[in-house]
């Protein structure tokens, strides 16, 4: 498989687990009162300040089949996930949650909260509320969360590179084919690859602008 298709394929499978996820965690953090919080809001937004080799080198550790963890998983997966495609899938699920959950919780956010309690004045229940009252009001926050996502699965390069290493057809991203190219002076390939990622970058933010506004507006 080419770079370009396995990046595509890892950005769509990071984008399709991890907005659930987002989802839950960021009405979690809008709404949530409890102990903790503060913890658990700082480690959902670790990864942003968090270098990528380090988020790189935890990774490798925790599955490595020398402990526990990764002897579990590679029995679930029929072979050590280190350096393979599922590697890189959690790899990109940890360093993206930020971009999920963030445009979500902040949507949920903006709801008030008198919109809420009428919901649950006229005999909605907890879910019916979410699905029938939240959800409608925070489409636009998932479109953000998603465009961010994917995009930025798209453009990852240290965590990577560090957990999935360079197979070619297997774990070889687009921005690992681009350092490659770099480094063998094949500076046409090269800039054709970074263009393309520059590209889909610019619309994705023009993307997510798009649905700010809109956003505001519908406010």
């Amino acid at each position: 498989m080419s770079p370009f298709w396995l990046s595509l394929k890892l950005a769509l499978w990071t984008t399709v687990l991890l907005i659930p996820i987002g989802l839950v965690m960021g009405r979690v953090l809008a709404y949530g009162k409890f102990k903790g919080r503060v913890w658990l809001e700082a480690f959902v937004y670790l990864p942003l300040v968090l270098p990528p080799t380090v988020l790189g080198y935890y990774l490798l550790v925790v599955l490595s089949p020398n402990n526990k963890i990764g002897k579990t998983l590679a029995t679930l997966f029929d072979g050590p996930l280190v350096f393979s495609f599922e590697a890189l899938v959690l790899a990109s699920l940890i360093v993206n949650l930020p971009f999920a959950v963030q445009p979500s919780q902040l949507a949920f956010a903006a709801i008030a909260q008198d919109t809420r309690e009428a919901a649950w004045v006229s005999g909605l229940s907890s879910w019916s509320t979410f699905y029938r009252i939240e959800l409608p009001q925070c489409w636009l926050g998932v479109l953000c969360a998603a465009t961010l996502t994917f995009a930025h699965t798209l453009g990852e390069f240290g965590v990577v590179l560090m957990v999935g290493g360079n197979i070619a057809g297997e774990t070889r991203t687009l921005s690992i084919a681009i350092y490659d190219s770099v480094q063998s002076f094949n500076m046409g390939s090269a800039g054709a690859m970074t263009l393309g990622l520059l590209l889909f970058s610019l619309v994705a933010l023009v993307i997510v602008r798009i649905a700010g506004i809109q956003h505001s507006r519908e406010r």
